[in-house]
């Protein structure tokens, strides 16, 4: 019981377009959203249970396999996205990079790579990160998706 509970907190914890996507009986979905939307902890504590009481009636493998699926695609965009991230430290602090991307990634466009890369440069010793820093990460994103 405690188990399916725990289960419960899981799927409160995801946005309502996953656990949309996750083909929940109708009754569990309902009752899912309503607790995300109950503030007073003791309201929230018995929709909690409801919740377990539910999950009761149905196959809980399922949903655990799915969480699983959700997490484990949630840690790889965690780790692209750090990659990335990775990338544009480099191309602003090492013109190498540069030639490295270019390498990797033959139908870039380079000059507006490179523009990119020196008005990031220029906000950065502005002491700001603000469009340029965000679109030289946006472009890296699509080359490397693009690829």
């Amino acid at each position: 019981m405690h188990e399916l509970q725990a289960l419960g907190v899981a799927l409160v914890g995801l946005p309502e377009t996953q656990l949309r996507s996750m083909a929940l009986a109708d009754d569990l979905l309902e009752a899912v959203l309503e607790a995300k939307r109950i503030k007073s902890h003791e309201a929230r504590r018995r929709q909690m249970q409801y919740i377990g009481r539910l999950m009761r009636d149905i196959d809980p493998g399922a949903i655990r396999s799915r969480l699983g699926e959700i997490e484990g695609s949630s840690a790889q965009a965690s780790a692209a996205h750090r990659r990335l991230e990775t990338l544009r430290e480099r191309l602003l602090n090492d013109d190498a990079a540069l030639t490295g991307f270019a390498a990797e990634h033959p139908g870039a466009d380079l000059q507006a790579l490179r523009s990119l890369i020196r008005n990031s440069r220029k906000q950065l010793q502005e002491g700001n990160r603000t469009r340029a820093y965000r679109e030289l990460f946006r472009f890296i994103r699509l080359c490397s998706e693009a690829k």
